[in-house]
């Protein structure tokens, strides 16, 4: 169920709501009892985590299954040390 937040024109008191989206507004402030409680339009709250979706995520059919899976790859350790260089060959004498 959304949250929907309400704010009253009259005495400023603000209320967030659990409500089913088929709920009647409502009209009513719990604070002063006037009627003039109203919803206030307010940025969605959610969050999208994971690797994201693909082309393949939720199709029916032989498209899905046949589909390749996608490798991951280990990024590589920035905070590793480089590789130190081979020694050097000794002098020969000629």
């Amino acid at each position: 169920m959304p949250i929907y937040a309400y704010r009253c024109a009259a005495c400023g008191h603000a209320k967030d709501v659990l409500q089913k989206i088929s709920d009647p507004q409502l009209t009513t402030c719990p604070a002063c009892g006037a009627e003039s409680f109203q919803k206030q339009v307010t940025a969605a709250g959610f969050q999208l985590k994971g690797s994201g979706w693909y082309a393949t995520d939720f199709k029916g059919g032989a498209a899905a299954t046949s589909a390749p899976a996608v490798d991951a790859k280990p990024a590589a350790d920035s905070s590793a040390a480089p590789a130190a260089p081979p020694p050097p060959a000794p002098a020969s004498s000629v």
